[in-house]
């Protein structure tokens, strides 16, 4: 979710005419480390050396697997859980999901899993964890930094960089009104750190007016009534703003700005490398231009779990400290740190991908020219698509992409679900990510076609009967057996009426 909530509810399956299972084999396609890439040479894992007598890993036995399986199938059965990948109508047509509602529902790989049962570890409270600090030292390099610190997530590595810029309760941020660290994080900064926030309203391409920010700055400096200024947060890419990269002269002329009146930047860079990505460019030519960054590997990198707090050395000394303070050290996380060296390591690649999908999304659905759903092709930077939506609730928008009908499955042969979010009161959102194929993107594009009532609905005349199918208030005239049929697509109401 948005960025959105960063972890949105898990949408569950709706009661559709198809029911679904699990299929047993794992998806193909799954990105793997390739070891291509400009940047992976500072972020390959190291591996574990060869196992102790008596500690050899059993290979080839099925039970245990096979046992967990049971039990997974057995927990759904019971407590009504989704099943993402499930599959399958009383023919045994299998239900494929699409995904789309954020990029943190991505899923460790074979390779991510191996790496993190393979991780050598210590007692990174200590900082005796190989692998922990392996990451935070290839992650310093990668952004152009003196030290890094690995944290569980992004949220704690902003809140620990405002704790360590404003140190005095009372301090002044001044951040985007729709910025991810003002709107989704509880308002840690004013509940543990004493921070006041001032927002700004965000431009379209989630900078903040510079003539604004001058004026904010400098209106608490020898003032015995406002706050003093201390720090400014810059959120790059920009989650509520779809996704767009803050342009490097932009922040080059902020980072002038706050210097000359003795303030810092801080940016919540969460999804920093698909800005790089995009501006074809180091993520340090990026973090340049900010006092302390945050990353977070739980996103497009498709870690399960982890981020990190980037800056000068004093700087991340102080930042220990307070991660300890608010609960954060950890143990043995080398491996959380393995997965995350393993996102780091395709990252170009595997982010370039979702870029190209999501702006081919983008340009399908806008050849659709639906009146319903539109989408701004030219503000699709990276991997994240806002439609707009009119004359449909978005919440209803994305229940009917979600549901599979017998219909769907006699008309085309398959099931697809196609899970988005519905961001605001007019707009959905979609994400790309690792989980998400080129074919995935197709079907998604697909499922949005040949479903033509949920985007454009049929001239009322043609209706009749079918009004309560379509989410519409029934006819007091209306056969009482219509309202059980189930929901058919614009092309099925037409052969029914003999069109």
């Amino acid at each position: 979710m948005p960025r959105g909530p960063s972890r949105p509810e898990p949408a569950q399956c709706p009661p559709d005419e198809v029911r679904t299972t699990t299929p047993s084999v794992p998806r193909a396609g799954t990105p793997q480390v390739s070891g291509g890439g400009r940047w992976s040479r500072w972020v390959q894992p190291r591996r574990a050396g060869p196992a102790a007598p008596g500690r050899a890993r059993r290979e080839g036995s099925g039970a245990a697997p096979a046992m967990l399986r049971g039990l997974a199938r057995a927990a759904a059965q019971r407590y009504g859980a989704p099943r993402p990948r499930g599959c399958g109508s009383g023919a045994g047509v299998p239900v494929h999901q699409v995904d789309l509602r954020s990029d943190t529902v991505t899923k460790p790989g074979p390779a991510m899993r191996r790496a993190m049962a393979e991780a050598v570890v210590g007692d990174d409270d200590y900082g005796e964890d190989p692998t922990v600090r392996e990451l935070q030292e290839k992650a310093a390099k990668l952004l152009g930094v003196e030290r890094t610190l690995f944290v569980p997530t992004n949220t704690m590595a902003n809140l620990i960089s405002v704790m360590g810029h404003c140190q005095r309760r009372g301090s002044q941020l001044l951040l985007g009104q729709e910025c991810h660290l003002h709107v989704y994080e509880q308002g840690g900064v004013a509940q543990i750190a004493g921070v006041h926030s001032h927002p700004l309203p965000d431009l379209p391409h989630g900078t903040l007016d510079l003539a604004d920010l001058e004026r904010m700055v400098t209106r608490g400096l020898g003032s015995p009534y406002h706050p003093v200024c201390e720090l400014i947060c810059l959120e790059n890419t920009h989650s509520s703003s779809g996704g767009r990269v803050l342009p490097i002269d932009y922040l080059h002329q902020v980072h002038r700005l706050a210097r000359s009146y003795g303030v810092r930047v801080h940016l919540d860079g969460a999804r920093l490398m698909n800005a790089a990505v995009a501006l074809r460019v180091s993520p340090a030519r990026i973090v340049e231009h900010c006092d302390s960054v945050s990353l977070c590997f739980s996103k497009g990198l498709g870690a399960p779990v982890g981020a990190l707090v980037g800056g000068p050395k004093d700087f991340i000394e102080g930042a220990w400290r307070l991660r300890k303070a608010l609960g954060g050290g950890m143990r043995q996380a080398g491996v959380l740190a393995a997965a995350a060296l393993v996102g780091l390591a395709d990252a170009e690649e595997v982010l370039l991908r979702d870029h190209q999908n999501a702006q081919r999304f983008a340009r399908g659905l806008q050849e659709l020219a639906s009146p319903i759903c539109s989408v701004d092709v030219a503000a699709v930077e990276t991997n994240v698509v806002m439609v707009t939506v009119d004359g449909l609730a978005p919440e209803e928008l994305c229940r009917r992409l979600r549901a599979v009908s017998a219909a769907e499955v006699a008309q085309t042969g398959r099931a697809v679900r196609v899970l988005l979010f519905p961001w605001s009161e007019r707009s959905v959102r979609a994400v790309w990510h690792r989980d998400v194929s080129a074919q995935d993107t197709e079907l998604a594009l697909r499922k949005w076609q040949e479903r033509p009532s949920y985007i454009t609905p049929p001239p009322p005349c043609l209706l009749g009967p079918f009004l309560p199918t379509l989410g519409a208030k029934p006819s007091s005239k209306a056969p009482a057996a219509a309202s059980a049929g189930p929901l058919l697509p614009a092309r099925a109401i037409c052969s029914e009426l003999g069109s």
